[in-house]
C-alpha cells in the first residue's frame, strides 16, 4: 500500500527519494567492492557520485550494469572526513583526468562512457571539454545534473558554514563562473550527451538539469521521467532502463563509425 505523502513514513520514503538511505549511503563503510576487471569489458563504464555523498550510492547501478555485460568502476572522490563528496567540481575534473590517464596506462584501456549524478555530471562535462576528455569517452549521460545550477546550492553553501568546509556549493551556483564556462564551451559533436531527470527532483529542479542543444543539436538530448527523487535517479528501474538503452546505443554508434572499412 502506498504511503500517503503527509504521514510520518510517507515523509521518511519521500526524503529517502531526494537524499538516498542515510544508513547505506552516508553511514555503512564502503558497500561497493573494488573490482579490476573493468577493462577487460568492451563497454566500460565510470560511475560520479554527487555532493556530500559517498560512492555507495551506485551499489545498486553497478550490480546491474555488471548483469548486463558493462564493465564497471568507480571512484572514492574524497572531501570531508576523506568519505563525503565536498570538493569543488572543478578540483575533481583535474584529478578525474589524472586518474583515468594513469588507469589507460596501468590497464590498457582507451575509451569509456561516464555517468554522473548530479555533481557528478558537471565533473564529466568538465572532463570532456576542458581536460581533452574527449579522446578518452565514448559518451556521457547525466542523473538530475545542474547544468544550469540550481537554487539549492545555497542551502549546500549554508550547510558547509559559507564555505568554510566546501567550496563546492559556490561553483554549483545558477550563473557561477564554472557553470559558465561549461556552457560557454562547445561539446563535441562525436559523444553524446543524455541528461535524465525528474520532474519531482526537488534537489535538482528539472529547467536546471534540461539540456540546450547546439545548433547542429548532435548527440544532445533530454531524457524527463516523473515521480522519482534526486537520489532515487541512481537505483530506479525504469531510470536504468533507459540509461542502458542510452549506453547500447552509444555503444552500437561508436562501433560503427569506428568499424574498419
Amino acid at each position: 500500500m502506498a504511503q500517503r505523502p503527509n504521514s510520518p513514513r510517507g515523509l521518511y520514503h519521500a526524503l529517502r527519494d531526494q537524499l538516498g538511505s542515510i544508513r547505506q549511503v552516508y553511514v555503512y563503510g564502503k558497500q561497493v567492492k573494488r573490482r579490476d576487471d573493468f577493462a577487460l569489458s568492451p563497454e566500460p563504464v565510470l560511475l560520479l557520485h554527487g555532493f556530500f555523498q559517498t560512492r555507495n550510492v551506485w551499489e545498486v547501478m553497478e550490480e546491474r550494469l555488471r548483469y548486463d555485460g558493462f564493465g564497471v568502476l568507480s571512484f572514492d572522490l574524497g572531501g570531508l572526513l576523506w568519505r563525503y563528496n565536498t570538493r569543488r567540481p572543478s578540483e575533481l575534473a583535474t584529478y578525474i583526468a589524472e586518474k583515468i590517464e594513469r588507469l589507460c596506462d596501468r590497464t590498457g584501456l582507451e575509451r569509456l562512457h561516464i555517468v554522473g549524478h548530479s555533481q557528478g555530471g558537471l565533473v564529466a562535462r568538465a572532463y570532456v571539454q576542458l581536460h581533452g576528455g574527449e579522446r578518452r569517452v565514448k559518451s556521457v549521460i547525466t542523473l538530475g545534473t545542474p547544468h544550469h545550477g540550481t537554487p539549492t546550492a545555497a542551502i549546500g553553501l549554508w550547510l558547509m558554514g559559507a564555505g568554510l568546509l566546501s567550496q563546492s556549493p559556490y561553483e554549483l551556483l545558477p550563473r557561477s563562473r564554472f557553470v559558465t564556462r561549461l556552457r560557454e564551451e562547445t561539446w563535441p559533436e562525436h559523444i553524446p550527451l543524455v541528461s535524465i531527470f525528474s520532474r519531482h527532483d526537488l534537489v535538482c529542479p528539472h529547467w536546471a538539469a534540461t539540456l540546450v542543444p547546439q545548433r547542429s543539436g548532435a548527440g544532445i538530448r533530454n531524457r524527463p521521467v516523473r515521480d522519482i527523487g534526486h537520489t532515487g535517479l541512481t537505483h530506479d528501474p525504469g531510470v536504468y532502463r533507459i540509461l542502458r538503452s542510452e549506453l547500447q546505443e552509444a555503444a552500437a554508434a561508436w562501433h560503427e563509425r569506428n568499424a574498419d572499412p
